[in-house]
């Protein structure tokens, strides 16, 4: 069991990585944005590759934020039953939510997008806009983003087992979003 929580610290340091470069990311979203509009209307110039970089980021943003977000117990979760079971109880419905849904989902989806990027990648595929960009960079975050929020749902669900057996302690507690 050390070794398999070995291995879930350094995917979950991996995340926290991500995160933080995610963050950055929306920082450089909001400057590109911020300064093509500026010199949009003070020089009436402007490149629908300035454009794209902002949809590229957000893709980066929410493929590589995804793991994180994970690992912070910050997913989008339907809470029916959770918030009301024992800490015991929350760990099994984490177990078969990883198991039945995150983990099969995650790697289909990896499975899927690799030919997706490949092609893009060997065709040297440009966007069709006037200034566009490449396309296969953000191919290739959707293949990075699934697989590492495989990884990390590994590392979710090796912690979990741990707690099961005690191993180690996990926090169960999960606000519930205000509606």
């Amino acid at each position: 069991m050390s070794v398999l929580l070995a291995a879930s610290r350094l995917i979950d340091s991996i995340s926290q990585f991500m995160g933080k470069l995610s963050e950055y990311m929306v920082l450089f979203c909001c400057l590109i944005s911020a300064g093509n509009a500026i010199v949009r209307y003070a020089f009436n110039y402007s490149s629908n590759g300035w454009l794209e970089i902002q949809w590229y980021l957000f893709a980066f943003v929410v493929m590589l934020g995804a793991s994180h977000a994970l690992r912070n117990n910050e997913h989008v979760r339907v809470d029916l039953i959770y918030g009301s079971v024992s800490d015991k109880a929350k760990i099994w419905i984490d177990i078969v939510g990883l198991i039945v849904f995150l983990l099969p989902a995650c790697v289909y989806l990896t499975w899927l997008c690799w030919p997706f990027f490949a092609l893009s990648y060997h065709q040297g595929e440009i966007s069709g806009n006037a200034g566009g960009l490449i396309r296969w960079p953000v191919k290739l975050i959707l293949v990075a983003g699934f697989a590492l929020l495989s990884l990390q749902g590994v590392s979710e669900l090796v912690k979990r087992i741990a707690a099961l057996t005690g191993y180690l302690s996990i926090d169960t507690k999960y606000e519930k979003p205000l509606q």
